[in-house]
């Protein structure tokens, strides 16, 4: 189920940092009490294999994102407890030493289930226990989801497990949302900061694809 264009569910998740505590976190509530933009990108399971580059990668852009007034969040279905032994394992052994941003433990599944981004690929209804039972590993795909200040999400992708994500690309996306609310353009295809963006109307385009 798309969300682009609504507000982001309005749920409280327990979250780790590296410093070991444990506290809640409402992602729409982030964006609109802070008025920042709300990075908050999904990964299947910790102590896993694609999962640190990426958080690692997130990291490393850190900078970037706060020059772009926005916050960064990871999350998984792991608790707390493995998320602060995960954060406590050097990088040279597969560990993320040295995150600093929170991650969600949505180990309840209730932010995933809603967002419809876990691996089931089939469910059935026992008749004798009443057990629903699930095929599939029961964890998130690798979803990312760009907040506004408002709490609208104006992106969301969902890669496969095996499939990282291009950290840059949603530095670009950030910076085309920015400049869509500052100057009421829109941005074409391949788009970045600096090129030129066009008037959302007949004439904006036929001027743009004219000159490009």
């Amino acid at each position: 189920m798309a969300i682009v264009g609504k507000k982001f569910p309005n749920l409280e998740v327990d979250a780790m940092n590296d410093m070991g505590d444990t506290f809640k976190i409402n992602v729409l509530e982030e964006a609109r009490k802070n008025n920042k933009k709300v990075l908050l990108f999904w990964y299947p399971k910790d102590f896993t294999f694609v999962c640190p580059t990426e958080l690692h990668a997130f990291q490393e852009a850190l900078g970037e994102f706060e020059k772009r007034n926005t916050v960064v969040i990871g999350a998984s279905c792991d608790t707390p407890e493995v998320h602060f032994a995960w954060l406590n394992t050097s990088k040279d052994n597969g560990g993320i030493e040295g995150v600093t941003y929170p991650i969600l433990a949505d180990s309840n599944r209730n932010l995933a289930s809603t967002l419809g981004i876990l691996d089931i690929t089939n469910e059935t209804y026992n008749e004798e226990t009443g057990a629903v039972l699930v095929e599939g590993d029961n964890v998130t795909y690798r979803a990312t989801y760009l907040i506004d200040e408002e709490g609208t999400v104006f992106h969301e992708g969902v890669n496969h497990m095996p499939v990282g994500r291009n950290v840059a690309e949603f530095l670009r996306l950030i910076d085309a949302y920015a400049h869509v609310q500052k100057n009421g353009e829109v941005c074409p295809a391949n788009w970045e900061e600096g090129k030129d963006a066009m008037s959302a109307n007949r004439d904006g385009v036929a001027s743009y694809l004219a000159s490009h």
